[in-house]
């Protein structure tokens, strides 16, 4: 598995603590954001080789975040995964049409998680 420096965006503290002891744990470099809003600034800012990125989130949330970041030139090639507790097909559905790369519900199993992001390396 390739070292990748990875953002992880969520509203949850735990979740963004869990995400990146995982990560790091592997030997990536992670970068967290807490909203849609400051993940679209630190997309732009440090060009990060992955998104991982909860949906509901207050503000700008995941599917817009997604969409400002997938749309812009700067950062359009960056693979965004969208991590969250929804579940509808309308929602895989809608996550693919803003740009995402991957839909996966929480609680995500960690090798599952592991595996998509060594196939995106």
């Amino acid at each position: 598995m390739a070292s990748q420096k990875i953002l992880v965006v969520d509203d949850s503290l735990t979740q963004r603590l869990v995400l990146s002891a995982l990560l790091s744990g592997v030997g990536h470099r992670v970068i967290l954001a807490n909203d849609g809003a400051e993940a679209v600034v630190k997309a732009k800012a440090e060009l990060p080789d992955l998104i991982i990125m909860d949906i509901v989130m207050p503000g700008l949330n995941g599917f817009q975040a997604t969409r400002a970041i997938t749309n812009d030139e700067s950062t359009w090639h960056i693979p965004v995964i969208l991590l969250t507790s929804k579940d509808m097909d309308s929602d895989r559905i809608w996550a693919l049409r803003q740009g995402a790369t991957a839909f996966l519900n929480k609680p995500v199993p960690h090798d599952e998680l592991l595996k998509l992001i060594d196939t995106l390396a």
